[in-house]
């Protein structure tokens, strides 16, 4: 409501109801006003995601925000009915100075033949007689977020798209739709068809590429290394890798039990642990470590209240015990994404030095070739680079 004194729908402004517009196609925001059963455009929606309106408690006086992938989300203000709009901050000046990137809507076939769209984003320089090594997110759906702006900042679990670009990757951000019972699949079918559609394009290193996600999405991420060697290095934040195991336990924050994920909502497996017990073992990621090749870097905290912490620990023993390229990340005290900026600034620096070397060839740092004891945590972080010398060590020969 923009007028906390008036709860009704009718007593917006003048007896009239704003409604606010998104288009499903182009993803872009306008407004409306509803009066007298007439609906009148105020804002054209054109290629703006626009959000937090505002009203003055005694006056026709509104704020609004609006942004996209290149433009901060400023304050804007009117007096007049929307007739006219001023820009009244400019929090974000400086970006002028550095390089930024395009977001553009990306559309292609599932294997299963559903249409699907994503996003992709490209550096501001962008050649496309280029080859740009490419980084995979993913969550569920993310493709209505087109027009979002994302502030270069330190991370809490994911990679940062202004960043990527900015030094030169390439971002895709694929929707996933899911089939009950089989989670690992679906994001199989969506994932991969969409990386294999944009490798088409032509613009894109196909010998350098890697994929992250953080909590839903690092279960993806950790899933996906089980059935296929096509990305070169993986981080997966907080991943679930025995759904046997995990569906037994509780959510730590809140202390429900985690069954009814599994059974009802996000994991969608659709039955029982006993009932679909096959099921339970075709999806989590543990029983498929023989067959990872890629280097897979996780995160996973000892205070996580969503998804159990042994769950990491359960993925990064499997893959050491069988000799398995793996790193596992673990900050003390921290949540299921980081809260501290010391924590959030860290996990910045150690995930792009791991793609950095892998899809760009960087040299590994210490904490990746040699690791940190646990004395040395939080004196030594072990940023150094390694010598050429020792750079075959950790670099595998083959990805495929």
């Amino acid at each position: 409501m923009l007028d906390s004194d008036h709860r009704n729908l009718a007593s917006y402004s003048n007896k009239a109801l704003l409604i606010t517009s998104f288009d499903k196609k182009t993803k872009v925001s306008g407004l409306y006003i509803l009066r007298k059963g007439k609906l009148i455009e105020k804002i054209k929606p054109l290629e703006f995601y626009i959000r937090s309106y505002k009203k003055a408690k005694y006056n026709e006086v509104f704020t609004y925000r609006k942004e996209n992938f290149t433009t901060f989300s400023d304050l804007y203000v009117t007096d007049n009915g929307f007739k006219e709009s001023s820009k009244i901050t400019e929090i974000n000046p400086h970006q002028k100075d550095f390089k930024w990137g395009t977001a553009e809507l990306f559309s292609w076939k599932a294997y299963d033949g559903k249409k699907l769209e994503g996003i992709l984003y490209k550096p501001e320089d962008f050649d496309p007689s280029k080859k740009y090594p490419l980084i995979t997110y993913f969550y569920e759906k993310s493709s209505d977020s087109y027009n979002n702006y994302h502030i270069p900042r330190p991370s809490a679990s994911t990679v940062n798209a202004s960043y990527l670009v900015s030094n030169d990757y390439i971002m895709f951000v694929p929707d996933i739709v899911y089939e009950e019972g089989k989670p690992g699949a679906s994001a199989y079918n969506c994932i991969v068809s969409g990386v294999e559609a944009l490798e088409k394009s032509g613009y894109i290193d196909s010998d350098n590429m890697a994929i992250q996600g953080q909590s839903w999405g690092g279960y993806q991420v950790a899933y996906l290394v089980t059935v296929t060697n096509k990305f070169k290095a993986a981080m997966a934040g907080a991943p679930v890798s025995n759904m046997t195991s995990a569906y037994g336990g509780i959510r730590w924050q809140s202390g429900m039990s985690r069954a009814f994920q599994y059974e009802k909502t996000q994991s969608r497996i659709g039955k029982n642990l006993w009932d679909g017990f096959d099921l339970y073992i075709e999806n989590s990621p543990l029983f498929g470590i023989p067959k990872i090749e890629t280097p897979l870097l996780m995160m996973h905290n000892d205070k996580d209240g969503a998804v159990p912490y042994y769950q990491g620990i359960e993925m990064f023993m499997g893959m050491r015990r069988l000799q398995k390229p793996a790193w596992l990340l673990v900050y003390n005290d921290e949540a299921h994404n980081l809260r501290k900026i010391k924590n959030r600034q860290d996990l910045s620096i150690r995930m792009m030095q791991f793609f950095d070397h892998y899809l760009k060839g960087e040299l590994a740092p210490e904490w990746m070739t040699k690791g940190v004891a646990r004395i040395q945590k939080g004196r030594d972080f072990g940023y150094d680079l390694e010598s050429v010398e020792k750079r075959q060590s950790i670099t595998p020969s083959s990805n495929e």
